[in-house]
């Protein structure tokens, strides 16, 4: 399945019925009076969140959602039956921008939320509406209310509890596949991910998502490699854990890259809680990995945890210290009676 994470559509909600212009006509009865019925109200356009959905794909090959026009009203008062609402199924995260892609008008972050994007316009009055003392035979009607035309745009930010940030192969990949029953793809090249991936990782018996995006290169947030466009799936994060590639040369030139283009993103990204991790230092002896860590500790002027996704050194110790960062309500507990069996199709 492809990932999308913004799209276009085109809505419609349903125009109103318009009403009757009818009289009651039966043999022997004299004065019948008017009995035209009212119209019926159109269909209007909704969105909701919905649990199973993590992409956009569906919009892809639907663009267009038009609801139903209510049914114009008829005699012997009978109304006009209303138009069918039409629902925009989303994943959670989902938000909904006006066509400027800058309005936001709704926020999809809970499973179930409902979001009225357009109301269908309003059935019209029959003549029945009209009669009076001094007009007991109105031959007038109103038209049904026109519905609304709205152009949207959906744009996906994954739900996750943990973010991961790193340029091109400093092992975010591999660190997920090792924690995780996740399969993103592994490759000794640049830019082997191409779209965000999903994890759930667990540790001292509580469970907790990790996003995982593509990686960022100097220059992003001014278009350059894949840019900064995925950025915005670990925006609701409680933490983000940034890997540096122990075997690179540049250490401290790396780190300050992905911290000068979260800068550039602008929002809370750059100041959110943030883990720095001296990752693949099962490629490195002793001394060197000394060496490395004081000097990613200069750079970053804290604490530096140190790992290896491969061979699995640092990993749990690393896993604790993401959990301690994230709060109890966004955790999933798991019962002492739940047992841990591999995953099966």
């Amino acid at each position: 399945m492809k990932f999308l994470d913004l799209c276009k559509v085109y809505i419609r909600s349903g125009a109103g019925g318009g009403g009757c212009v009818s009289f009651r006509r039966e043999k022997y009865i004299e004065y019948g009076g008017p009995d035209g019925g009212d119209g019926g109200s159109g269909g209007s356009v909704w969105a909701e969140a919905v649990d199973g959905l993590n992409t956009l794909i569906d919009f892809r090959y639907q663009q267009h959602f038009f609801a139903k026009n209510g049914q114009p009203g008829m005699g012997k008062q009978r109304t006009g039956k209303d138009g069918d609402d039409i629902i925009l199924r989303v994943p959670v995260g989902t938000e909904i921008l006006d066509e400027d892609q800058e309005t936001v008008l709704a926020d999809m972050t809970e499973l179930g939320q409902r979001v009225e994007l357009a109301r269908g316009g309003n059935g019209g009055w029959g003549n029945l509406h009209f009669k009076s003392a001094t007009n007991q035979a109105p031959r007038r009607a109103n038209p049904g209310q026109e519905g609304v035309d709205r152009t949207l745009w959906l744009r996906l930010k994954l739900i996750a509890d943990v973010g991961l940030l790193g340029l091109p192969n400093a092992g975010k990949s591999t660190f997920l596949a090792a924690t995780s029953n996740a399969r993103p793809k592994i490759a000794d090249y640049p830019f082997t991910t191409l779209h965000p991936n999903l994890g759930v990782v667990g540790v001292d018996n509580t469970e907790f998502v990790v996003a995982d995006i593509p990686g960022l290169i100097e220059g992003a947030s001014e278009g350059r490699g894949l840019g900064d466009l995925f950025l915005g799936h670990v925006e609701r994060c409680a933490v983000l854990l940034h890997l540096i590639d122990g075997t690179s040369n540049t250490i401290a030139e790396d780190y300050q890259t992905i911290i000068n283009e979260l800068e550039a993103y602008g929002g809370e990204l750059a100041d959110k809680p943030r883990i720095t991790v001296l990752n693949k230092i099962d490629a490195l002896d002793e001394d060197d990995r000394v060496t490395a860590r004081e000097e990613l500790e200069k750079a970053c002027g804290g604490e530096v945890m140190m790992m290896s996704g491969v061979a699995r050194e640092g990993v749990t110790e690393v896993l604790r210290a993401l959990r301690g960062q994230i709060d109890d309500d966004r955790l999933r507990f798991r019962s002492e009676d739940e047992e841990e069996a591999p995953w099966q199709p």
